[in-house]
């Protein structure tokens, strides 16, 4: 059971959601557009204001990639509607 693959993933305000029928999922928001191609055992689907990934089997394989998909999609939606920042900290002598 993946417990990070179930869980479904809401879609805020200004971004929109495609999917077409080679599984590429294409995530449009304010900051930009963002696509990502998805296996074809892993069923994506838009529900209202939200996202489920299915799985198709229940094989090991298809288990890893139903939690790694759910997460691509999520950090597509956080990347295109609030966008990233990294700080980093240098340190050393000089």
């Amino acid at each position: 059971m993946s417990r990070i693959g179930n869980l479904p993933i809401e879609i805020p305000q200004g971004v929109s959601i495609n999917i077409d029928d080679n599984n590429l999922v294409t995530v449009k928001g304010t900051l930009g557009e963002l696509t990502q191609q998805v296996n074809k055992d892993i069923k994506v689907s838009v529900d209202e204001a939200r996202i489920i990934v299915i799985r198709t089997s229940e094989s090991k394989e298809h288990k890893s990639m139903h939690g790694l998909y759910r997460s691509l999609i999520n950090n597509m939606v956080i990347g295109v509607s609030q966008g990233y920042e990294i700080k980093q900290e240098l340190v050393g002598v000089g």
